[in-house]
């Protein structure tokens, strides 16, 4: 393969800040991946890898986050950038202070990319009109996971070769998931067929807006999958229970090795995490070989050095 030349690649970035996928067009989605499948070579090869000492990254995880916080901030290692993770219940948040203030000052202090985690959607849109350095959005509310939809982007099409004209099930808690809007967006600009797959509590008819496909009937559903994307169920952002019990959504909703039965022999199961094991998901399919759970936190890694790499800006070292 051509060795990439990356800093002509990154000259010719023009987005400031990682806010959603929605407002990414599939070249911009590309470039992204380019770097990412690079960097992923580089580390399994053990190649030279770009610095970028001398920047700092923040992260500001309003709500829990392991992956995520994790991901980014061994990705910032392995490009030599310093990363501080700030535990929101011990910042001055807490005292009254507001997140404009907080993240001016962060700002103030000289950091060059934020990371923000929180519940309000839009909120990393609103800190990236504020902010000269780039925001990076961790989650947002039941907005947007971007870098959540590029990694599962990139497992799908490292495993098939091609993302285009693959059914897609993407099932579970749509109404609540942030992850699902990102991975459609992702999928559907790659030209994937998505169908959303769940109760219709949680899966109002309105995401047929998005141009994807939505379906009750997970069993109808399986025959044509090529790729199973699980979620769980976002029990911290619902105000009332909707569905009976449990059990009752893991006998219409959970992927059971019965259920299995009844998808194409090479269909591949994926899951953002945290799993639920015995309710998306049987624990034994979890960790069987169709499970790309695991490739989806590799991949994480090789995405996240992507984009800091992208939105790093050329300062002295």
């Amino acid at each position: 393969m051509q060795k990439l030349k990356l800093d002509e690649i990154k000259r010719k970035w023009k987005r400031k800040d990682l806010i959603s996928l929605e407002q990414l067009d599939r070249s911009e989605i590309e470039t992204i991946l380019l770097i990412a499948k690079d960097f992923k070579k580089k580390l399994k090869q053990n190649e030279p890898i770009p610095s970028l000492m001398g920047h700092t990254a923040v992260a500001l995880m309003v709500e829990p986050s392991t992956r995520t916080r994790v991901s980014f901030e061994i990705a910032a290692q392995k490009l030599e950038i310093s990363f501080l993770s700030i535990d929101y219940k011990s910042s001055s948040i807490q005292k009254g202070e507001s997140l404009k203030d907080t993240v001016k000052n962060l700002e103030a202090l000289g950091i060059d990319y934020l990371i923000i985690r929180h519940p309000a959607a839009g909120s990393p849109y609103f800190l990236s009109k504020l902010l000269q350095i780039s925001v990076i959005n961790g989650g947002d509310g039941a907005h947007e996971h971007p870098t959540q939809g590029l990694l599962d982007l990139m497992t799908v099409e490292e495993h098939f070769g091609t993302v285009s004209g693959l059914n897609i099930l993407i099932v579970g808690d749509i109404l609540h998931s942030r992850v699902a809007r990102s991975t459609f967006w992702a999928l559907s600009k790659y030209g994937a067929k998505v169908r959303f797959v769940g109760p219709k509590t949680m899966l109002p008819v309105y995401f047929r807006d998005f141009g994807a496909e939505i379906s009750y009937d997970l069993d109808q559903s399986l025959p044509d999958a090529d790729c199973i994307v699980l979620l769980r169920i976002q029990h911290e952002r619902q105000k009332t229970e909707l569905f009976p019990s449990l059990n009752e959504y893991i006998a219409s909703y959970g992927l059971t090795k019965q259920r299995l039965a009844k998808c194409k022999k090479d269909v591949l199961i994926m899951h953002p995490g945290p799993v639920e094991r015995g309710v998306e998901i049987e624990s034994e399919l979890a960790d069987s070989e169709k499970s790309a759970i695991l490739r989806q936190v590799e991949n994480g890694l090789a995405v996240r050095m992507a984009v800091y790499y992208l939105l790093s800006r050329n300062k002295a070292t």
